[in-house]
């Protein structure tokens, strides 16, 4: 580490080499942390868990007693004594709202989001046909939407400047749109032929809605226009990554600088051949979700609905949970045939990367997490956490600290920390080693470093 600095410092190592650097370095050590702890309100499993994404402070927790609570991460409730002399910071909640509240839910919470503009508002969905906004300041219902069925999940895109969209999935077919702007639903996705468990918004375009549902299908929408237009297929696979996008531009610098030097026009691009039609017009190719402007009626359907790609599965048995990459370039998706599997966006194919075997929750949705650099997904497999390497498939790491299942995971980029909830009641919180004053612990002895 500290010949990491040095050659910072002497300019050898690039500042984001070195960040990413240490940030792997940080992640590879992650531990049961023994000096930061999150003293849990809840009587019933925590479904849901998310740090607000604009300072990166706040925990939002969501539970199946129909409680919601927020958490300062940073800033210590009180302290407490640990073992060796050391200092144990309490984290407890800073607002609860629970059955006892005026406006409060009255089933489980199965899912709680923070506002991704700030913290003066979070969204929780709730298995009473309810999801509502809450004003954080005064703790105070500012908005109600009535579902036709439980609320798996809510999801608003992190990405947005033109809506203010929650979309819902619920165990009615139809995906819904609620506008905190108007306080209406904007409208309606039909296409799932059976409840809605996971929906998740794009990382590159604030108008691509990610779904899955118990019928074993996943379904990408552009919300502007009416009908899905990509149904992922398992039976339609391609080998490899794609190379990123430095790469690519790195390649296509090449290539120009020896079109140059070969002194060739790059100005005039050469003309593709166009098919004709029946009747003789001309139609261009267009990428996938956009309509032709002419052509037959099969040709300016969206692709998600021909009667051929319509049907197509991506998982044998419902889709649990769903989370895309950072750069929106490729999905990652859990099921309840516990498997795990990653899709190239761009042309919808499986990339067949084998994830090690995992056991998987069926009976509810789970919610994956990922790094920033998205090279590792943390995935609840039952009674523990298991990391994988995205590209390859391979087990990292697993965690280990939770007495019952565990539902949900959030992974804080900023203190490279990751928050898991289960059905014990309990939050953990899995910081980097080098942080945990007591090391000299042996993890044989006690390997959850959880029990007394």
């Amino acid at each position: 580490m500290w010949r990491e600095i040095r050659d910072r410092e002497a300019g050898k190592t690039r500042p984001n080499s070195f960040k990413n650097r240490v940030s792997s370095s940080r992640i590879s050590d992650l531990q049961l942390s023994n000096y930061k702890d999150v003293v849990s309100p809840h009587r019933g499993s925590i479904n849901s868990l998310q740090v607000d994404l604009t300072e990166g402070r706040y925990l939002l927790s969501g539970a199946s007693d129909a409680s919601a609570s927020v958490f300062d991460i940073q800033r210590a409730t009180d302290f407490e004594g640990g073992g060796e002399g050391a200092l144990i910071a309490k984290h407890k909640s800073l607002i609860t709202i629970d059955k006892q509240h005026q406006n409060g839910h009255k089933f489980a919470i199965s899912s709680a989001i923070w506002y991704t503009i700030d913290t003066g508002l979070f969204v929780t969905g709730s298995y009473d046909h309810y999801i509502k906004v809450w004003d954080t300041n005064s703790t105070q219902m500012v908005m109600n939407f009535k579902m036709p069925g439980k609320v798996y999940r809510t999801a608003m895109s992190p990405l947005a400047t033109s809506h203010m969209l929650i979309a819902a999935g619920t165990e009615d077919v139809q995906v819904r749109l609620c506008d905190i702007a108007s306080g209406a639903f904007a409208h309606t996705l039909s296409g799932h032929r059976d409840g809605v468990m996971t929906v998740e918004w794009s990382t590159s375009s604030e108008w691509v809605l990610v779904t899955g549902g118990c019928d074993g299908a996943i379904r990408f929408w552009d919300i502007r226009r009416a009908g899905c237009f990509l149904v992922l297929d398992q039976s339609q696979s391609q080998l490899g990554r794609r190379p990123p996008l430095l790469a690519r531009s790195a390649v296509n610098k090449v290539s120009t600088s020896k079109a140059l030097s070969k002194g060739q026009n790059l100005s005039v691009k050469p003309r593709l051949p166009q098919k004709k039609s029946g009747g003789g017009n001309g139609i261009k190719h267009s990428p996938i979700g956009q309509i032709p402007a002419k052509g037959s009626l099969k040709q300016r359907l969206h692709p998600g609905m021909l009667s051929s790609q319509d049907r197509a599965t991506a998982h044998y048995g419902a889709v649990t949970g769903l989370k895309t990459t950072e750069d929106g370039m490729y999905l990652l998706s859990a099921g309840s045939d516990s498997r795990i599997r990653l899709w190239d966006v761009k042309s919808g194919r499986n990339t067949l990367v084998n994830f090690e075997t995992a056991r998987l929750q069926t009976s509810k949705p789970i919610q994956l997490a990922t790094t920033q650099d998205s090279n590792l997904i943390f995935v609840p497999c039952m009674t523990s956490v298991k990391a994988f390497d995205v590209w390859s498939g391979k087990m990292r790491v697993t965690f280990r600290g939770h007495y019952e299942y565990v539902n949900c995971c959030w992974f804080s980029s900023q203190d490279q920390e990751l928050y898991t909830g289960g059905n014990d009641r309990q939050i953990l919180v899995w910081s980097p080693a080098r942080l945990i004053s007591n090391e000299d612990a042996s993890p044989a002895e006690d390997q959850d470093n959880w029990s007394d």
